[in-house]
């Protein structure tokens, strides 16, 4: 089996998941019990927290814990829009934001703030005098994903963060939930990014867990009260196999990144320069500075995506259509829509996204399958 889609999610790493059997079976305490046992759960909780802040690069009080990459996505659009609805009602985004983002503003449409969608350019990346642009005096929040999920492009979150700058004011968020050990770091983490989103089933740690980056001093109401776990910012038993596995899964990708990013980057050229000889095939994700190394969207001109999909499922290689969360539902690829790229390509586009398990042999099996399918597929059309 050969897995193209590490975007969707990855494969717990075994280290990982031992991590995990053993926390399950030797602290489950609950971290907010008074007694000894929920004091050492308490203390495995605090060391993780801080072994993550301590490989970003961040304090450990920056550090909250979520269930993932939409419930980080909604409590930072919503809490910023709670917290200084008073101030103003305008937020700006993207028009290729995912939908845990997308779907969190129009929410708040309907409570009466007004949301402002960048447009993108061919290559799916916003402008930065855009943005300018599009700020008014009761703008409270900017969000702005780090990756695109679907096509692999990089937004340009340093002349981003150059212009709001000006305004310290706004809040800035970045959805960076495709970026963790990706090579980018530092664009992510911006002195003037506010808030940013981390999900951890995209880097080999469990389901169900992730965490958010907030700046200290920031200040956003929390998204679900109750028992005031998280410094009273997002209440709930914490999960603490979880959390601890994730820990160790940050650490495991941070060291291996540079290797890892060599060789998806090889694996991605090589099959880049096989199929863009070919008439039918347009890729999507370019070979330059603006896209991430790790996806790589293309279509087959004349088959659909979920065709093209379940024909590689065949060979036993995965790929999937664009975002994996609207795959099954037969939506149109958004991003692609919004980069001016016709219906009729659209509708064909798959994605290929690479992890730090692929190997370049993969490459070359895949571009031998590419090969047969595309010869049948011509001989369909």
């Amino acid at each position: 089996m050969i897995y193209f889609d590490n975007s969707a999610t990855t494969k717990v790493d075994n280290d990982v998941l031992n991590t995990y059997q053993k926390v399950s079976e030797n602290y489950w305490g609950n971290p907010s019990s008074l007694h000894n046992f929920g004091e050492k759960s308490f203390n495995l909780l605090q060391q993780s927290r801080k072994q993550i802040a301590d490989i970003l690069g961040v304090a450990p009080a920056e550090i909250y814990f979520t269930s993932g990459g939409t419930e980080g996505d909604n409590w930072v659009i919503k809490g910023t829009a709670m917290a200084k609805r008073e101030f103003g009602k305008h937020i700006i985004t993207t028009q290729i934001e995912h939908a845990a983002v997308k779907n969190s503003a129009a929410a708040l449409e309907d409570l009466g703030f007004d949301v402002t969608y960048l447009p993108v350019d061919e290559e799916g990346r916003v402008s930065a005098k855009d943005l300018e642009a599009a700020i008014r005096p009761d703008t409270i929040l900017v969000s702005i994903m780090a990756v695109n999920n679907e096509v692999g492009s990089i937004q340009p979150l340093a002349e981003i963060a150059e212009v709001l700058k000006k305004y310290p004011k706004i809040h800035f968020h970045v959805d960076a939930v495709q970026g963790m050990a990706k090579g980018i770091h530092d664009l992510i983490f911006n002195d003037r990014v506010d808030f940013i989103t981390f999900s951890g089933h995209k880097f080999h740690a469990p389901r169900g867990i992730g965490f958010i980056y907030g700046k200290n001093g920031r200040k956003i109401n929390p998204l679900m009260d109750g028992g005031g776990q998280e410094r009273g910012q997002r209440s709930g038993t914490e999960n603490l196999p979880a959390i601890v596995g994730m820990a160790k899964a940050v650490r495991i990708v941070k060291d291996h990144e540079n290797e890892s990013i060599v060789t998806e980057q090889a694996i991605r050229e090589k099959i880049y320069h096989h199929i863009i000889k070919l008439d039918k095939v347009r890729i999507f994700s370019k070979l330059n500075d603006h896209f991430a190394h790790h996806i790589l969207c293309f279509a087959i001109l004349g088959v659909k995506g979920e065709t093209i999909v379940h024909a590689f499922e065949k060979e036993g290689i995965y790929i999937s259509t664009t975002s994996a969360c609207s795959s099954k539902k037969g939506i149109t690829s958004g991003t692609l829509n919004s980069m001016g790229v016709p219906q009729s390509e659209a509708k064909s586009a798959v994605r290929i996204s690479l992890g730090d398990h692929n190997q370049l042999a993969e490459a070359d099996k895949f571009n031998q399958v590419f090969d047969k399918l595309y010869d049948q597929f011509k001989k369909l059309s």
